[in-house]
């Protein structure tokens, strides 16, 4: 079967997990991207994958897939289009822009820039169509909204919505596990540390607005924060859990959790109980500072009293930092499963103390 996988920039999710897994299922794979030059060992033909008439101008494949966050909708305009199975463009759409995604939801204030003088503050002022971190920083005053740099790029502001922080993985609908996320002091919203948690009582309200945005299809990364009782998406990511967390969630759930995604779109969505086992960490090494990096651990697995720790690399040394209080921060991840969450701390706290990672 043929698989035409589109994407932009060279990921580990792409490179080391969906194109191996199509390996394993024995697909015939082209890659379409902007960018052929980073995969090598491809077929990799150079396209505008940001527009959906050109990615059908090369032929009908059994199956499109993109795990890249910008490149959705054309990727569901592509497969409609040659009415193969696929995500609802409409619902990757309302997904990515948060202007329509919280217009649609209604849940929460939000308005574009300029921003209303009854704007009740403080308010989290993000890109329209901005990922994770970057770019998010929080304002308490229009003092402060007006001191803010300009982007260059559309953006929004929200409601600040306090509580606790969780992600809810789900394929095809079905709840897969949760993350609960620890953040950077505010101003700024830097993901740096999510531990492996059952989903919270709240998560039926996280599915219903899935629902309702039409996401249903496929792989998705929905964070949302918890509070008296309710809960609020702050993010849909209508793609896989990214920043090395779904190598873990494939250990997890003892899944080819990457086959199981090319699967779907194949039109053979995998049927499974998932069996989570064990507490499970990911911690981000973030840089704290800009500079150049001096020192890091090599990458690779080892194993501490019955914890498997992995440690992968984000910049290697040499690499110069610039400090931008977002995720571009991220040094490394430290990826723990381990029988239990007390050994999984330890485990952590000793792998932390015996290594370095010095940005000068």
């Amino acid at each position: 079967m043929r698989l035409f996988v589109i994407a932009g920039k060279a990921t580990d999710s792409v490179l080391a997990g969906f194109l191996p897994a199509a390996d394993r299922l024995g697909l015939d794979v082209t890659v379409l991207t902007d960018r052929p030059e980073q995969y090598p060992g491809r077929t990799a033909v150079g396209c505008d994958v940001a527009d959906f008439r050109e990615i059908v101008q090369h032929g009908r494949p059994d199956a499109y897939f993109s795990n890249g966050d910008f490149l959705q909708t054309p990727t569901a305009l592509a497969a409609e289009f040659h009415g193969l199975p696929g995500k609802d463009w409409k619902a990757t759409l309302r997904c990515k822009n948060k202007s329509l995604m919280r217009r649609h939801l209604g849940d929460v204030w939000a308005a574009p820039f300029p921003v209303p003088d009854d704007a009740p503050y403080p308010l989290v002022v993000k890109p329209r169509e901005g990922v994770a971190s970057e770019d998010v920083v929080l304002v308490r005053t229009p003092s402060e909204l007006a001191a803010l740099s300009d982007t260059g790029r559309p953006m929004v502001a929200e409601e600040y919505l306090p509580g606790r922080l969780h992600t809810l993985e789900t394929l095809n609908g079905q709840v897969l596990g949760s993350f609960t996320t620890t953040l950077s002091p505010e101003p700024y919203f830097i993901e740096e540390r999510l531990d492996w948690a059952p989903p919270p009582p709240e998560t039926p309200q996280v599915l219903a607005a899935l629902d309702s945005l039409g996401v249903g299809f496929g792989a998705c990364h929905t964070e949302f924060v918890v509070h008296e009782g309710r809960a609020r998406i702050i993010e849909v990511n209508y793609r896989i859990i990214g920043d090395h967390c779904d190598f873990l969630l494939a250990e997890l759930l003892r899944r080819d959790i990457f086959a199981d995604v090319l699967l779907t779109h194949l039109g053979q969505p995998p049927a499974f109980v998932p069996r989570p086992a064990g507490a499970a960490t990911v911690e981000y090494l973030v840089a704290d500072r800009s500079g150049t990096l001096t020192s890091a651990p090599a990458p690779g697995t080892v194993l501490d009293s019955g914890v498997s720790v992995t440690y992968r690399p984000q910049r290697n040394i040499g690499d110069v930092i610039i400090q931008t209080n977002t995720n571009r921060d991220y040094l490394g991840t430290v990826q723990l499963l381990g029988p239990d969450r007390a050994a999984v701390d330890a485990a952590l706290t000793r792998f932390r103390h015996a290594r370095t990672w010095a940005v000068d």
